[in-house]
C-alpha cells in the first residue's frame, strides 16, 4: 500500500478513484472500451497533479520527501548497483554498529569499497539499524573499511541517510564526537577517489563524517543540512511549556537553512543534483537508484586518472572553498 505526504493528498484522491473504478469495472463486467477510456484520463490527470505539486515543492515539502519511509535504502543501493558485495563488519574496538553498513565488491563492474546509513523498512529493521542513527563504532568501523580501500586502492562510494548521530549518554561516553571526527578526517586524508551520495537526510555530523569526498551528489529531493528544522526551530522559536514549535516556524526555519539541493548547488556546497522521477524515488526506485549509479559512476571516471596526491588535494580545497570569503565581492569564493 502506497504512503501518500500530506501535501500529495489531491492525487492520493484520484489514485483511490482509480483502484476503485478498476474494482468495479472487474466485478461489474463493464465495457472494457469505456473502462478504458476513464481510467485512461484520471491516470493522465493524476501524472499532471503530481508532476504539478512536485514541480513547486519548498523545504519542508523536501525534507518530508527525503524522509518518505519507501525511499530506496542503502541495501537497495547495494542490490542494484553492486555485484559480489561481501559486507565487513565490526570495529575492532567495541563491537558491530548496524546504522552503518559497508563492504567491498563491483560497482557497475569496477572494484570499490562501499559504505552507508542504513535505516532500515519495517519496524524490527528500523529497531536493528537504529534508525540510521549511528553510533561512535559505526564511525570507527567506517574508518577501518576507508583504512582498508586506501591499502587496496579501492575507490570508496558512500550513501548517506540519517537524521543524524545517535545522541545517547552510551554514544557519547564511547567518543561520539571523536568518532565522527576521526571519520570526516579519514575521508579527506584518502589516497583514493571518493563519491559521496546523499540520498535522503544528511543530517549535521552524522552525515559529515561519510561525505567528505572529492564529489558530493544529491538527488533531488534530498536534504542536507547541520540540523533538522524540528531542532533548529525548537532553539530559536519553542515556547516555555509548549512540547513543539509551532509548524508555521519549522517551515520558516526549513527555508532559511537552505538545505536543499537546488540552494546547495548554488552555494556550491555540492558537485551535482541527480534527477528523480516525478513523484520521488520512492515512486519509481529502480529508475532512482539507476540515475545515481550513471552519476557515481561519471564521477568516478574523473576522478581516478588522478593521482594521490591530486585527490588529497582536491579535496581539501573543494571544502576549503566552501569557507573561503572573498572581501572584494562579499562572500565565498
Amino acid at each position: 500500500m502506497r504512503t501518500y505526504l500530506d501535501f500529495e493528498k489531491p492525487v492520493a484522491e484520484i489514485e483511490a478513484k482509480i483502484e476503485e473504478l478498476a474494482a468495479l469495472a472487474e466485478a461489474s463486467g463493464a465495457d472494457a472500451i469505456s473502462q478504458g477510456v476513464e481510467l485512461s484520463r484520471l491516470k493522465s490527470k493524476a501524472e499532471n497533479q503530481l508532476a504539478a505539486i512536485y514541480a513547486k515543492l519548498d523545504p519542508w515539502q523536501k525534507t518530508q520527501v527525503a524522509r518518505h519511509p519507501d525511499r530506496p535504502r542503502f541495501r537497495d543501493y547495494v542490490a542494484s548497483l553492486v555485484t559480489d558485495f561481501i559486507e565487513l563488519s565490526g570495529d575492532r574496538n567495541y563491537g558491530e554498529d548496524a546504522a552503518i553498513l559497508g563492504g567491498t565488491g563491483k560497482f557497475l563492474g569496477r572494484p570499490v569499497l562501499v559504505i552507508g546509513h542504513e535505516k532500515g523498512r519495517t519496524t524490527q529493521e528500523r529497531l536493528k539499524h537504529n534508525f540510521g542513527m549511528a553510533r561512535p563504532e559505526g564511525y570507527r568501523k567506517a574508518v577501518r573499511l576507508m583504512d582498508l580501500a586506501e591499502r587496496f586502492s579501492l575507490p570508496v562510494v558512500s550513501f548517506v541517510d540519517t537524521a543524524g548521530a545517535y545522541p545517547g549518554i552510551g554514544a557519547e561516553e564511547r567518543g561520539q564526537g571523536e568518532a565522527i571526527a576521526r571519520s570526516t578526517e579519514r575521508c579527506l586524508t584518502l589516497g583514493v577517489p571518493m563519491v559521496a551520495v546523499i540520498a535522503g537526510e544528511g543530517g549535521s555530523g552524522g552525515a559529515i563524517a561519510i561525505a567528505a569526498a572529492n564529489t558530493v551528489l544529491m538527488l533531488e529531493h534530498s536534504v542536507y543540512s547541520v540540523i533538522s528544522p524540528e531542532g533548529a526551530a525548537s532553539i530559536l522559536y519553542k515556547k516555555k511549556g509548549d512540547e513543539e514549535p509551532r509548524s508555521d516556524r519549522v517551515k520558516e526555519v526549513a527555508a532559511s537553512l537552505k538545505i536543499t539541493a537546488q540552494d546547495l548547488l548554488e552555494l556550491k556546497v555540492i558537485d551535482g543534483i541527480v534527477k528523480e522521477p516525478v513523484g520521488g524515488a520512492h515512486r519509481e526506485p529502480a529508475a532512482a537508484i539507476a540515475a545515481v549509479g550513471a552519476a557515481v559512476a561519471q564521477a568516478l571516471d574523473k576522478l581516478t586518472p588522478k593521482t594521490e596526491t591530486e585527490l588529497r588535494t582536491h579535496r581539501r580545497e573543494r571544502f576549503l572553498a566552501i569557507g573561503r570569503f572573498d572581501a572584494e565581492h562579499g562572500a565565498s569564493a
